[in-house]
């Protein structure tokens, strides 16, 4: 599947949807509801199969993503603000919460991810953030080493806000 160029037109979705996907240990699509089809521009044909990563905003920093692989590979969970990429290159925002799934015997056998429409006042403070780590990471001689650069940034900046992750993305949930 061609990747688009991104454009300067912003997609929403109602505060009262909510885009739900599942996928498989390695990040390919095994589920997504109408909504994110709506959203994304996509028949669910196109995403089934398909790496979850297809949607991922150049604008995006990757020590966002590795934080969030992290997470869910350690059987934890995470919230985080994410900017995806529709079909068409339009882009959405979105306050993702994705969780590992488990079979019958407990053991891991994907991720799920619910995700909802950011506040404004949150996206006025994560904007910014995502540009600085951005463009600490395109320093960088490698991608390697930009991701380590740019959690570096991230770690310094809530290190400095005197919160750590989760208290400091939670915090900008609520101030909408």
């Amino acid at each position: 599947m061609q990747r688009p160029q991104p454009t300067a037109t912003e997609r929403s979705f109602s505060e009262h949807e909510i885009i739900v996907s599942k996928t498989d240990l390695k990040g390919r699509m095994t589920y997504v509801n109408d909504v994110f089809c709506k959203v994304g521009l996509y028949e669910e044909e196109e995403l089934l199969g398909q790496p979850h990563s297809i949607l991922r905003h150049p604008d995006m920093p990757r020590a966002v993503f590795h934080l969030l692989w992290q997470r869910i590979q350690e059987g934890a969970e995470i919230f985080a603000y994410v900017k995806n990429m529709a079909k068409n290159g339009d882009f959405y925002w979105v306050l993702a919460h994705v969780t590992p799934s488990h079979d019958l015997q407990g053991k891991v056998d994907g991720y799920h991810s619910n995700r909802r429409l950011p506040g404004r006042n949150a996206l006025a403070v994560i904007e910014p953030l995502y540009k600085r780590l951005l463009a600490e990471e395109q320093r960088q001689a490698d991608r390697k080493l930009g991701m380590q650069a740019g959690a570096a940034l991230l770690n310094d900046v809530l290190r400095e806000r005197q919160q750590g992750y989760d208290e400091f993305v939670l915090g900008l949930a609520t101030m909408d």
